[in-house]
């Protein structure tokens, strides 16, 4: 089975430079999870969702490539059925004439 959460939309803290510090920013944040549907066990992706939203929230991470390994690593422990992951966090509004950020995929 496959889930696919797109464009989960939301501020928070993140990122190196004084002012993605003290101010929040928005994050575009776009999912796929892969996993062994047995007719009893599944993920709700809204659960999904709200456990990305708040780990974001509290961890204020600074650098997307840590915000990227230690979602990954939660999830796979929160949902261990997990078999594939592909999680984009995207900063629209960090470059001016871009949309930037940072992809990960594994395979458990």
């Amino acid at each position: 089975m496959r889930i696919c959460i797109k464009k989960l939309t939301f501020k928070t803290i993140i990122g190196i430079l004084e002012v993605e510090r003290t101010i929040p920013q928005k994050v575009c944040i776009s999912l796929t999870l892969d996993y062994n549907y047995d007719g009893n066990y599944f993920i709700n992706y809204a659960d999904v969702c709200t456990f990305i939203e708040n780990d974001m929230m509290t961890s204020e991470y600074k650098l997307l490539e840590d915000a990227l390994e230690s979602l990954c690593q939660k999830l796979k422990f929160t949902y261990p059925n997990i078999k594939k992951m592909k999680l984009k966090i995207l900063k629209p509004n960090i470059v001016p004439n871009a949309i930037v950020g940072l992809i990960l995929e594994k395979t458990f």
